[in-house]
């Protein structure tokens, strides 16, 4: 789970304990207010109880309003959410396929079948555009930059070649992808030490 998944589900525990205080504190007021309202209502006047009542009825849809309104932005939050990562089971999938095409096109380019090498490159754009729209971007990673554990995943660690490569990416032995905002997949590589 990377740190920016455990960020949100840290705040929507947050927020669902805020609702939690909120309800209880709602309960204590309400219980006040009753034993309060009680005494008044055994002095006051059939106008006075009207209004009481009205009160009470108006503070429950107040309630009831506030309530649906937390829904309906509850709801629509969700199901943004469901939108923008529908796809990411059936894209997740279809990366090894990407994978196999770029280890294809390097195979026939070492081959003389130059019309063989250039229908399969046509497939495999044809294939990274449709992805591409869908919005899958590749996570860029070479040799030389530095080694962020958010977002590569280190294989294995070897002695640096030389002194500025330490700390940094050595090869990339897998691409990574981003759906959105979100990583589907960390590049996998191997970091100078």
């Amino acid at each position: 789970m990377s740190k920016k998944d455990r960020i949100e589900e840290m705040d929507e525990i947050k927020d669902m304990m805020s609702q939690d205080e909120t309800f209880a504190n709602e309960e204590v007021t309400d219980s006040i207010s009753e034993s309060n309202e009680e005494e008044e209502e055994e002095s006051a006047s059939p106008e006075e109880l009207m209004e009481i009542e009205l009160g009470k009825e108006k503070d429950k849809f107040l309630r009831l309003f506030a309530e649906f309104e937390n829904y309906k932005k509850r709801t629509s939050k969700e199901r943004i959410d469901l939108f923008r990562t529908a796809g990411q089971e059936v894209i997740t999938a279809l990366l090894p396929v990407m994978d196999d095409f770029e280890r294809a096109l390097k195979e026939l380019s070492k081959s003389s079948e130059k019309d063989l090498f250039k229908g399969v490159e046509l497939i495999s754009n044809k294939f990274k555009e449709t992805l591409k729209a869908k919005g899958l971007e590749e996570i860029k990673a070479k040799e030389g930059d530095s080694f962020d554990a958010e977002i590569h995943d280190a294989i294995t660690q070897i002695p640096a070649p030389s002194k500025k490569l330490k700390g940094k990416i050595i090869d990339v032995v897998e691409k990574g992808y981003r759906l959105g905002d979100k990583v589907i997949r960390h590049p996998k590589v191997v970091v100078g030490n």
